[in-house]
């Protein structure tokens, strides 16, 4: 099963195994990681699972998936970098074991 590592605000990390298929919003949320809320679920309606892909990632993953993901992303609570994605758009595959995922301080 990939792994991915959840990096917060203050460095700390948290790695855990996230089924392929499933997105990187759900396995935070269903192992208790803060720093991610995904309020709406993963229906891409809010923008309270943002994050930054880690730069070795970046090429990897993707930039926004969709329009309505960039319109999202533009209404974060947290500064917007380049490596902002919606971890509910982010589909774990084998490819993305190992993937780093940082955490902004706030999702409000």
């Amino acid at each position: 099963m990939p792994k991915v590592t959840y990096v917060d605000h203050t460095g700390q990390e948290t790695q855990i195994d996230v089924p392929v298929g499933e997105n990187v919003m759900h396995g935070a949320v269903y192992n208790g990681i803060e720093g991610i809320a995904g309020e709406c679920g993963g229906a891409l309606s809010c923008a309270t699972c943002h994050c930054y892909v880690d730069d070795d990632w970046t090429a990897k993953v993707g930039g926004p998936s969709s329009e309505a993901e960039e319109e999202l992303l533009e209404n974060a609570s947290a500064e917007v970098k380049p490596s902002s994605r919606l971890s509910c758009q982010i589909e774990m595959t084998d490819d993305l074991d190992g993937l780093v995922i940082h955490l902004p301080e706030s999702q409000y």
